[in-house]
């Protein structure tokens, strides 16, 4: 502990030192704070006891999907292919929106304590058991501790970058918060992990912000409209893709087969964390966690707001800026060129501000993966299958065992990773077609568990498959886009047909689903009659929604780029789109 005091005291002043203290000791506070209110069972560990507001909740979600990594890779994007290269997690609004308005309603129905544990309600059978474990190890510990992973790995770039450490020292500063995080993590449960993620994600929001403007007023740079007219000849300043061939003057180009990935269907049919079709994981628990019904959907909604129409401006802009500040970066250092701003222009204080801005969104994403994670560990696996009808203090007990067990394996994996990029790659194309099916389960009767398993096993030896035969020299031909295209076809196909090769649901499973969660579609005789919310009503709400979310999200880009006639234009549909989800809200009672 004093030779990290004496190596940050020479790299920066003592403010910025008090700031990070301040804020660390702040984060183990909080832990402390909750650990009775935790410890009292499983459902306050993990769920909150079900008594989380919409706006913590929401909060939640966007603090843990602003990682350490996130403004790095948005810049890099930037940097890249223009403000239109965020569409390939733009486009992922869709989907949220569906998540809003179709499943946030029927999560909080099921009264599961994991998204997991919905597979012990919806299927029957031996295969149900084999995939609520296999799911259990494979998502809880196998992919969490992936994308963790890559969080420590853009924690470690920033440092590298800032203070011009090695590996080895970055990763140990990073292993020091991660072990703060797991403390508090572990101690409180859910409830501190929502309560410093609200105060993180407000530090780390406000941190960016602070950036975005000090480098706007930068001479150089002479604010966001002044520079959208030095960089106007690039075309890194249009908003939406060009379809064709990539432009030679640096705009995001995509090609027919590209366009029909990203924007057609990568939202729809990859499971990606915080963005699963048919809502899951840390999304799903913070919708479990929800007092209601209504406060189930507006958490998801708010989130969907947040995350994509008001997020990503700081970082686009300091992208933008370090296309003027630093030219000479190449493109496998773009990204640094956000920690470099931070460095370069921002002075004592606000430095440490930034600092524990990285480390709140960091420590944020860790502690709901880490929590998580244990969820689905224990009340998976553990619990249901290793030792059952044992006191909550054991299971509470054991998920802090777990969650240090986690941090652990997460330590292990990051120091196998070798890239950022590999890693999500890794998880995008192992995940590509099984998304449908979490959708197709809430509305046809006939999905079983032995669906799901086909439809996760099919993309991972399909490509592997095909990345075989790329190693011996075939496929040359065949694009990045492509190669997922045809994973999803294939993996579509293949659970379709297994959907008749294997038997049915027990149907006594099937009559209890559909009393408990009142699902609309393909139900057939086990549709209970209820009086719920129409889906054609749902399907407008969710049209709405996006209209709504887009309009903020290239309204406000308007603004900046001083071009206030597009702001206008969007922001009117935003408007549109809001008046148009509160009057059939009222209507329908679509937010009962």
């Amino acid at each position: 502990m004093i030779v990290t005091f004496v190596v940050l005291r020479a790299m920066l002043s003592l403010i910025d030192i008090v700031i990070i203290i301040f804020y660390l000791l702040f984060s183990l506070g909080v832990g402390l704070y909750f650990t009775r209110r935790a410890s009292r069972s499983t459902a306050d560990y993990f769920t909150g006891g079900r008594n989380v507001s919409w706006w913590l909740g929401g909060l939640g979600m966007v603090a843990t999907t602003f990682a350490a990594d996130t403004p790095l890779a948005v810049t890099e994007i930037v940097r890249k292919n223009g403000i239109a290269g965020n569409w390939l997690w733009w486009c992922s609004l869709i989907g949220g929106m569906m998540t809003t308005f179709f499943f946030a309603r029927y999560w909080r129905r099921s009264g599961v304590t994991t998204d997991l544990e919905l597979i012990a309600i919806r299927y029957s059978g031996r295969e149900a058991h084999l995939l609520r474990g296999f799911k259990a190890v494979y998502f809880g510990l196998i992919l969490n501790a992936v994308i963790m992973g890559w969080v420590n790995l853009a924690l470690v770039t920033i440092l590298q970058v800032y203070f011009g450490f090695d590996k080895m020292t970055a990763l140990y500063y990073v292993t020091g918060a991660m072990v703060l995080t797991t403390v508090y993590s572990s101690l409180s449960g859910l409830w501190g992990v929502l309560y410093t993620d609200a105060v993180q994600f407000i530090i780390a929001m406000a941190g960016c912000i602070v950036l975005a403007v000090v480098v706007m007023n930068h001479p150089t740079i002479g604010g966001s409209v002044h520079l959208a007219n030095q960089l106007s000849h690039t075309g890194l300043t249009a908003f939406f893709p060009t379809i064709g061939s990539d432009s030679a003057n640096g705009t995001f180009g995509l090609d027919v087969w590209q366009f029909i990935a990203f924007i057609g269907v990568q939202w729809w049919a990859s499971w990606y964390p915080g963005a699963e079709p048919g809502g899951g994981g840390y999304i799903a628990q913070r919708i479990l966690a929800s007092k209601n019904e209504r406060h189930a959907l507006g958490s998801v909604l708010f989130f969907q707001v947040m995350n994509y129409a008001v997020r990503p401006w700081p970082w686009i802009l300091v992208g933008l800026a370090t296309v003027v500040l630093y030219p000479n970066l190449t493109a496998d250092t773009y990204r640094e060129g956000f920690v470099l701003a931070m460095k370069d222009f921002l002075p004592s204080g606000l430095q440490g501000l930034l600092l524990v801005a990285f480390f709140a969104a960091y420590m944020s994403t860790i502690a709901t993966h880490l929590n998580w994670g244990t969820s689905y560990l224990i009340q998976d696996l553990y619990r249901p299958y290793i030792e059952k009808d044992r006191s909550e203090a054991h299971y509470v007990q054991s998920a802090r065992v777990a969650t240090v067990l986690m941090l652990l394996f997460s330590v292990f994996v990051t120091f196998q990773l070798d890239s950022i990029k590999s890693a999500w790659e890794f998880i995008l194309q192992f995940g590509a077609g099984t998304g449908l099916v979490l959708i197709v389960r809430w509305y046809w009767w006939r999905v079983s568990a032995w669906t799901e398993l086909v439809a996760m096993i099919t993309p991972a030896l399909t490509y592997t498959a095909l990345w075989l035969i790329r190693q011996n020299g075939g496929l040359a031909s065949v694009s990045d886009a492509q190669i997922y295209l045809i994973l999803v076809a294939i993996t579509t196909v293949i659970w379709i047909a297994s959907v008749y090769l294997f038997p049915p649901t027990d149907e006594d499973q099937l009559y209890a689903f559909c009393r408990q969660v009142r699902p609309k579609g393909f139900w057939s005789k086990y549709a209970q009659p209820e009086n719920d919310t129409p889906l054609g009503v749902l399907v407008l709400c969710c049209l709405l929604g996006v209209m709504m979310v887009y309009g903020v999200l290239f309204g406000i880009g308007y603004s900046l780029m001083g071009n206030y006639g597009q702001m206008s234009l969007w922001i009117g549909l935003a408007i549109i789109g809001i008046g148009g989800i509160i009057g059939l809200g009222k209507r329908y009672d679509v937010f009962k």
